[in-house]
């Protein structure tokens, strides 16, 4: 995957990766792979307030709509708005060009509440049962 100590992972399968003092967001592999084919994402509007754990965008794909959380609070900063002519990104590389947005974090301790790799390795595989 990436650098273990600049990547993290929630229960609701999305990554993120701190980035020069902010954190790219976007879903994992795994849940891409469980929503098949991405046609549409709607994600949130640079300097809206997001609170760790509400929803902040969703991604449509031909099976379903999925919220996408945000993992920490803070302020959007950024978002990938090349996904809006190419959704389908996010099914080739999750976690590079498909990734979905930034936040200016405003509590880093929360960063430390998210899972590392191996941890959310092993919440997928509990998942599976």
């Amino acid at each position: 995957m990436a650098d273990p100590i600049r990547i993290r992972f929630t229960r609701d399968h999305e990554w993120a990766r701190l980035e020069d003092g902010r954190v790219v967001v976007g879903i994992t592999d795994h849940a891409q792979d469980a929503l098949g084919d991405v046609v549409y994402v709607d994600l949130p509007k640079p300097g809206r307030r997001v609170a760790g754990g509400e929803a902040a965008g969703e991604v449509e794909s031909t099976k379903t709509v999925a919220s996408v959380m945000a993992p920490v609070s803070g302020e959007v900063v950024a978002v990938n708005d090349a996904l809006a002519a190419a959704p389908e990104t996010v099914n080739a590389d999750p976690f590079g060009a498909g990734w979905m947005f930034a936040i200016a974090p405003a509590n880093p301790a929360e960063w430390e509440g998210l899972m590392d790799e191996a941890a959310y390795r092993a919440y997928v595989a509990e998942e599976a049962g």
